[in-house]
Formats: C-alpha cells, sequence, structure tokens
C-alpha cells in the first residue's frame, strides 16, 4: 500500500512517516473557499476537496494500472474553534497575539477532517478528529515573546503545540497528534477498513 499525501504541510508529512508506510506529496491547491456554521462539517468537507482534486488528476494513471499496488489519496485540513469561532492562520502579529490572548485560562478544540480516497475505485472515507487543549493563564508579554519568535505566524490557531508553545499548554483531552494535523490513531484505523 502507498499513500499519496494531498498536503505541503511538514508537520503532516513527520507524521505520516509514523505510520511507517511509503508515501509521497501531491499538493492539491484546492480553494479552501466554503462557508459553514459547522466546523466539523468544514474540515471534513475540505479535506474532501484535497482528496478529490489529487484524485482525479491520477485517474487515468490508476486506470493503466498501478502494479497491483493499493494508492489511497490522504487529503486533510486542520482548524481551530475558540469560543465558537473558527481561527485559521493569523494575518499578523496582532491578530496571533488576539487568537493567543482569547486561549489564556480557557479550553479550545482542534478539529482535523481527514479524507482517504483509493485511487483504484474511487472509495472514500471522511472523519473528523477532536482535541480539546487547555491553556494556561498567559501573560501579555509572555504571548508577545512567543509571537515574536515567528512560530505562530504559519499555523491554524497561531500557535504549534509541538514547539515553543508547549509549555503554555495545561491538558489535552484527545490525540496529541491531531493538534499537531494529523489524527494518527483515527488515521491508522481508517487506512485498515482499505485493505480489505
Amino acid at each position: 500500500m502507498k499513500i499519496i499525501l494531498a498536503s505541503a504541510s511538514p508537520r503532516r508529512r513527520e507524521l505520516l512517516e509514523k505510520l511507517k508506510i511509503p508515501f509521497e506529496v501531491k499538493v492539491s491547491g484546492c480553494s479552501e473557499d466554503m462557508e459553514t456554521d459547522d466546523p466539523a462539517e468544514l474540515v471534513k468537507e475540505l479535506s474532501r476537496r484535497k482528496a478529490a482534486a489529487v484524485a482525479e488528476s491520477l485517474r487515468a494513471a490508476a486506470e493503466h494500472g498501478s502494479g497491483g499496488e493499493k494508492t489511497l489519496i490522504l487529503g486533510a485540513d486542520t482548524i481551530v474553534v475558540s469560543e465558537g469561532t473558527v481561527l485559521g492562520k493569523p494575518v499578523d502579529e496582532e491578530d496571533a497575539f488576539r487568537m493567543i490572548r482569547g486561549y489564556s485560562g480557557r479550553t479550545h478544540e482542534v478539529l482535523t477532517g481527514v479524507t482517504l480516497i483509493d485511487a483504484a475505485d474511487g472509495r472514500t472515507k471522511t472523519i473528523c478528529a477532536r482535541t480539546a487543549v487547555t491553556v494556561a493563564e498567559l501573560e501579555d508579554d509572555e504571548i508577545r515573546a512567543y509571537v515574536a519568535t515567528g512560530e505562530p505566524m504559519d499555523k491554524a490557531g497561531a500557535y504549534g503545540i509541538q514547539g515553543l508553545f508547549e509549555p503554555y499548554v495545561d491538558s489535552i483531552e484527545g490525540e496529541y497528534s491531531n493538534v499537531v494535523g494529523l489524527p494518527l490513531a483515527a488515521l491508522r484505523k481508517a487506512i485498515k477498513e482499505f485493505e480489505a
């Protein structure tokens, strides 16, 4: 079995390597614009779009045979939901500061939608993993010092739990890897369904 990861995220690549399944990266380039009041449906739909765009581009190759090797296309999308608001990547340092200040002393949720598509027959499975993250009470100067590192700027919700933000996390409920960008336990179970 081989996986094609429809994502440019270096964090997802690092996580996927832990499953010890051969994979390659093919970025979908599809639009991430979508309006919905349901955060879980948002990440599921965006993960479907990413996987489907890559599946479509590979359809002709799959029809010509792949040497019997099963190929799954993996699309994923992660968002942070705080006080009912969906938070993407910060637009600037003040936006990052505002997001992190909103977490201070509170619990927020990280949702990742994951879609797997069998390249040969189009069979599709989509899941949504949720992890609750509780952040310690933070002083404004601690937040500004973290933002100044630049780490928050390319991350949904303006922080990386696996990086310099880790000391500020009091607890999590759910998969740690989901907060990084790919819920490995849930993904492993989903992949097993395609092995039959």
